[in-house]
């Protein structure tokens, strides 16, 4: 049990590393906001979901549907983007 929370952790700090390290200030912040309040109560298939946004999705299409500008495609619109976009309109 202990490798998995080892584990876990570390996929977490990369997960941080990498959402802080997006290429826009715009979403930095965004991503930051919303590391800050769920980061470390995801579960694991958030944090697969928020991966997937962080690998896959490019800065102008992400900062669309974050801020609610465009509606994310059904396969990016997971509980994890609805949590980010919630962070954004606050």
């Amino acid at each position: 049990m202990t490798d998995n929370i080892s584990e876990l952790e570390m996929r977490r700090k990369k997960l941080l590393f990498r959402g802080s390290h997006r290429g826009t200030k715009e979403n930095d912040i965004l991503m930051g906001r919303f590391m800050d309040k769920h980061l470390n109560t995801l579960t694991e298939d958030q944090l697969d979901a928020f991966e997937v946004l962080i690998n896959e999705v490019p800065d102008a299409d992400f900062f669309k549907w974050a801020t609610g500008k465009e509606a994310a495609p059904a396969q990016y619109n997971t509980d994890v983007l609805q949590m980010i976009q919630e962070l954004s309109n606050a």
